[in-house]
């Protein structure tokens, strides 16, 4: 397990104000809808100012069992990350080996890519989509403050993983769903990521948020009425704003830069998740329009 670092060198990282949006304490149906391009939530939702501290001169700082999150480096054999062939064929096989060696998991299995973009995906949206798949397109960067998976949703997921790629293995002591994410343009991004220090991440109050991956948007009542079986449907869980949250990114990443961030660790024992969220670096007014690729992955220790 990681030591702790030395927490004094986080104090004189540059601070940049902006604002993160949270979901709003109070009783009300939490739901994400997905379709091709557009992404929306139910409830309510408030952006509150915070501090987003740039951790990319104290890079090798962050630990992934401390924080919940770590920067590295790794080479890609992608040279055109909107070439869906070419992401298909390398991509998680890569990322799959550099979990591998980052965490000393025993086996790693990814389950599937998305690529995020500041750009207008207006168009995209308005296009018809029938068997929407959430996976392999485009989507807009994550607008509020999550964890993409709630607790039962991560033990199910890894539980369905394991049995379905290693059916003859031994079972696994301990698992790990974590996201790997990565921007291909050019620094400086006009709205990269910001991750909260998983240790601070238990203040306030939380829900679930129930994920409907659909082909059209439901309309009025429809986006809250009941639905049969949504306790055992993939969720994630969203944060209400706590002052305690500590919120980091990384300045001007590069192409060969990655982060590696929690969803879920089932070793409590260790900073065990990381919520995010894409936020507006207002530090850099000429900055390039994002594009990302995330992957996320079950790591498994035998």
């Amino acid at each position: 397990m990681a030591t702790v670092a030395d927490p004094n060198v986080e104090e004189g990282a540059r601070q940049v104000r902006s604002t993160i949006r949270y979901v709003d304490p109070g009783d009300f149906v939490t739901r994400r809808y997905v379709s091709q391009g557009a992404e929306i939530n139910t409830g309510t939702y408030s952006d509150h100012e915070v501090i987003v501290r740039d951790g990319m001169p104290i890079r090798d700082h962050f630990q992934l069992d401390v924080h919940g999150f770590m920067i590295a480096r790794n080479p890609t054999a992608v040279s055109d990350f909107d070439d869906k062939a070419m992401v298909d064929r390398f991509y998680e096989r890569e990322v799959e080996e550099h979990i591998r060696r980052l965490t000393g998991a025993d086996k790693v299995v990814a389950r599937g890519w998305m690529i995020r973009t500041s750009a207008d995906l207006s168009e995209r949206a308005r296009q018809k989509a029938e068997n929407y798949q959430h996976t392999g397109g485009v989507q807009p960067p994550a607008g509020e403050a999550h964890i993409d998976l709630n607790t039962p949703t991560s033990r199910r997921m890894a539980d369905a993983t394991y049995r379905k790629h290693f059916p003859d293995g031994p079972g696994y002591k301990r698992f790990l769903i974590t996201s790997y994410w990565r921007t291909f343009s050019p620094p400086p991004q006009d709205v990269p990521l910001a991750l909260c220090d998983g240790r601070t991440s238990f203040a306030g109050e939380e829900k679930s948020n129930t994920l409907f991956v659909v082909d059209e948007f439901p309309q009025g009542d429809a986006l809250t009425a009941p639905v049969a079986g949504e306790a055992d449907m993939m969720a994630a869980t969203i944060p209400s704003y706590s002052p305690e949250h500590r919120w980091w990114y990384f300045s001007n990443m590069e192409a060969e830069d990655i982060l590696l961030f929690k969803f879920h660790d089932s070793d409590h024992a260790r900073t065990w998740r990381c919520p995010h969220t894409a936020f507006f670096d207002p530090s850099f007014p000429d900055a390039n329009t994002r594009a990302s690729i995330e992957v996320r992955s079950v790591a498994f220790f035998e």
